[in-house]
């Protein structure tokens, strides 16, 4: 079990922004920027995005339609905000095996990622 997957299941302790049956948004432990938001999928677990097949079509649709209300409820819906997801593999660090959209703002951020020297 992951630990989004313990924080789901009300086993851990999160900084909860946003929750519903579907999904749930809290703060990162270890933000990367001044905003830092994780968004997962609730019902069903999904590895990475390499994983979503055609079912998920709904409630991923559902989670990327949420977002902008996250990004509003974080107050940087107008300032604007990035939205990134990892893919597993050697070349990116996702760092918890359960798909999770991280948002990103609050300050000004570079206009690309900088690969890891």
């Amino acid at each position: 079990m992951t630990i989004f997957a313990k924080i789901i299941a009300g086993e851990l302790p999160s900084n909860k922004i946003y929750e519903d049956d579907y999904i749930l948004a809290f703060h990162d432990i270890n933000p990367e920027a001044k905003i830092h938001a994780l968004v997962v999928p609730k019902p069903t677990h999904l590895e990475r995005i390499q994983d979503v097949t055609i079912d998920d079509a709904a409630l991923i649709g559902y989670l990327m339609g949420k977002i902008p209300h996250i990004a509003t409820l974080l107050g940087i819906n107008e300032t604007g905000y990035r939205v990134i997801t990892n893919n597993g593999g050697e070349h990116v660090t996702q760092e918890v095996p359960h798909l999770h959209f991280h948002i990103l703002g609050g300050e000004l951020l570079g206009d690309k990622l900088a690969p890891v020297n």
